[in-house]
């Protein structure tokens, strides 16, 4: 099966944030859509080698991000509520059109990796 995708302007891209013993990254690039009277903002997250590869990216960007969605659960201890979690993994994304000045290079494709199959329980950051 194919993974979903998403296209989106670049609103803003956060620097890469590192977690756990192991060094763990992640990077949060939020896509903007205008969808007529209100505007979509959608955070995806770079993991790993995939944080390097944002730093091609400008805000203004027209991006198409190749995506998989990640759920978590979480609970403090038995008898509290069960949190839920639901986050966008970017695996690879192109750029449609640039912001300003042309950027050198194509696509910018990042291999796919189970980036969270690597990472223990203290390593994920929620």
């Amino acid at each position: 099966m194919k993974d979903p995708t998403v296209r989106g302007v670049v609103h803003l891209i956060e620097e890469t944030k590192s977690f756990g013993q192991k060094g763990f990254r992640k990077r949060l690039v939020v896509l903007e859509q205008s969808k007529g009277t209100f505007t979509n903002f959608i955070p995806v997250e770079f993991v790993k080698d995939g944080c390097d590869a944002v730093d091609d990216l400008s805000v203004g960007d027209e991006i198409e991000v190749t995506y998989r969605l990640s759920g978590r659960r979480w609970q403090k201890d038995e008898a509290s509520e069960a949190k839920y979690f639901l986050s966008v993994e970017g695996l690879s994304f192109k750029r449609m059109s640039a912001s300003g000045p042309a950027h050198g290079g194509s696509d910018n494709t990042i291999d796919p990796n189970d980036a969270f199959a690597e990472a223990g329980d203290d390593d994920v950051p929620f």
